[in-house]
C-alpha cells in the first residue's frame, strides 16, 4: 500500500481531498481544492503517539504536516478515524515501509502547547492560562479580529453585514438587554481589549469598568479608550473579576470569560456577579456551551493544549440553572450558534489575509495554531457540537425585577 493510502486511511477522508505524501506518492481525489502533504515520517510518529486530533494538530503545529488550500473544506471532508482504527494489516504495511523504529520516533510536543502548573482555576494557574492565549500580539489580534477587537461572537442584523457591524449591533444587543441609560454603572468581566466597555461610555454615557486578566488586552484598552476621549467614563483594570471591590453596580457583563470559570466554580461565579449588583440589576450572561448536558464540560485534546488551557463548556441548561440557584431569576436567553460560525469564517479570512505578517509576529507554529484552531470551531458550531447562549438574568428587588413586560431589545 503507499504511503499516501495509509495516511488517508489514518484520518479519513469524506469529500473531494488530496493526500501527498514525502515519498512521491498520492491518494485521494487528484487535483482537488484541498491537499494534505505529508512532508516527513515524523507526521505519523505524532499520529502514532497521540492517535486522533492531538497527534494531527501536533503534526501540524510542527510543521510535519501541511494542508494547502481552505483549512474549514479539509476538516470538513475528514472523518472521525485515526491511527488507532486502522487494520493491523495496514499498520503492518506502513510498519514495513517505514520500520517500526522510524513509525515510533520520539517527538516533542511543539512549543505551543501550553505547560500549566498548579491547583486548576487557583488564581495564579487562571491568570497563566489567560496569558498563554490572549497575551499573544496585540498586533497579531488586530489583523484577526479587525477594527473592532472584539473576540466573541458577533450577532449578524442581516445576511450581507460586515464583521465590524456584525460587533457593533453585538454590543449594542448586551447594552439594550441590559436596559443601559446614562449614569448607569456597569462591570464588564472579562473584557478583553474594552469593546463593550467603550461602548456603554459613548453611545450610552455610563461609567463603565472592565476587568481581564490579559495585561496586554489592559494596556491596549487603556491607551484606546483615553484616545476615543473616554476616560472620564471608561476604565480597564489587568485584574481578576474576584478582586473587584466595588460593589453596587447597575449591570454587569459577562461576555466570554464563563468558557474560563470551570463547572465547579459556577455557583461562587454567579454568587459573586450577584454580590455586585443593586438589586434589580441585571447581569447578561454570554457564553459557548454544549448542546447539551450530557458531556464532561472538560475540553480535551488539541483546544486544551493549545488553545483554551483548562477551559470548560456546560450545557445551556446548567448555565441556566446555576444562575436561578445562585441569586438570579432568568428572564431572557437565545442560542446565536450560527452567528459565531460567521463570525470565526471572518475571523479566517483576516487570518489568510494577513497570513505572512502574522507569521512574522507570533511565528508559524502559533499562527498554525490559529488556523486550525478557528476553522475547527467555525465546523463546531455549524455542526451543533457547540452553542453560543445569552442568558439574561435579574436580580429582584424583593419580589420585583423592574422588568418590561415585553422585551424591548
Amino acid at each position: 500500500m503507499r504511503l499516501a493510502e495509509v495516511f488517508e486511511r489514518a484520518i479519513g477522508s469524506g469529500g473531494a481531498i488530496e493526500f501527498r505524501a514525502y515519498d512521491g506518492t498520492r491518494a485521494g481525489q487528484p487535483d482537488a481544492p484541498v491537499r494534505l502533504e505529508v512532508r516527513s515520517p515524523l507526521a505519523l510518529s505524532h499520529l502514532a503517539s497521540a492517535p486522533g486530533e492531538l497527534g494531527l494538530a501536533r503534526a501540524y503545529v510542527s510543521g510535519h504536516l501541511d494542508i494547502a488550500g481552505d483549512m474549514y473544506t479539509a476538516l470538513s471532508s475528514m472523518a472521525s478515524s485515526t491511527l488507532e482504527g486502522i487494520p493491523a494489516k495496514v499498520k503492518a504495511e506502513l510498519a514495513l515501509r517505514l520500520g517500526w523504529s522510524r513509525l515510533w520516533w520520539p517527538v516533542r510536543r511543539p512549543a505551543a502547547e501550553s505547560r500549566l502548573h498548579g491547583r486548576r482555576h487557583s488564581k495564579a494557574r487562571d491568570q497563566a492560562a489567560i496569558a498563554h492565549h490572549y497575551d499573544v500580539s496585540n498586533r497579531f489580534y488586530e489583523w484577526v479580529l479587525g477594527e473592532s477587537m472584539a473576540y466573541t461572537c458577533a450577532v449578524y442584523p442581516t445576511e450581507e453585514a460586515t464583521l465590524e457591524e456584525a460587533q457593533w449591533t453585538k454590543h449594542d444587543l448586551v447594552a439594550r438587554k441590559l436596559g443601559l441609560v446614562e449614569g448607569m454603572r456597569l462591570l464588564d468581566v472579562g473584557c478583553g481589549w474594552g469593546g463593550m466597555v467603550m461602548h456603554a461610555a459613548r453611545h450610552y454615557g455610563v461609567r463603565a469598568l472592565g476587568v481581564t486578566l490579559s495585561r496586554r488586552q489592559a494596556e491596549w484598552a487603556q491607551k484606546a479608550i483615553a484616545e476615543a476621549g473616554l476616560s472620564e467614563l471608561a476604565e480597564v483594570r489587568h485584574l481578576d473579576y474576584r478582586d473587584v471591590t466595588e460593589s453596587d453596580f447597575d449591570v454587569v457583563s459577562s461576555i466570554g470569560l464563563t468558557e474560563h470559570i470551570g463547572a465547579a466554580n459556577l455557583p461562587a461565579y454567579f454568587q459573586f456577579l450577584r454580590g455586585k449588583l443593586r438589586p434589580g440589576g441585571r447581569l447578561l450572561n454570554h457564553c459557548i456551551t454544549r448542546p447539551d448536558n450530557r458531556q464532561p464540560p472538560h475540553t480535551g485534546g488539541f483546544i486544551n493544549n493549545y488553545v483554551f488551557p483548562d477551559g470548560e463548556l456546560e450545557g445551556p441548561g446548567r448555565i441556566l440553572s446555576e444562575m436561578h440557584d445562585n441569586g438570579f431569576e432568568v428572564r431572557h436567553e437565545e442560542n446565536l450558534r450560527e452567528h459565531y460560525s460567521r463570525t470565526l469564517a471572518a475571523w479566517c479570512a483576516n487570518l489568510d489575509k494577513h497570513w505572512d505578517d502574522a507569521v512574522r509576529e507570533v511565528g508559524e507554529g502559533r499562527a498554525r495554531v490559529w488556523r486550525l484552531y478557528m476553522a475547527a470551531s467555525r465546523l463546531g458550531f455549524d455542526r451543533n457540537t457547540i452553542q453560543l447562549h445569552q442568558v439574561l438574568g435579574v436580580r429582584l428587588d424583593g419580589d420585583r425585577s423592574h422588568m418590561p413586560l415585553r422585551p424591548d431589545w
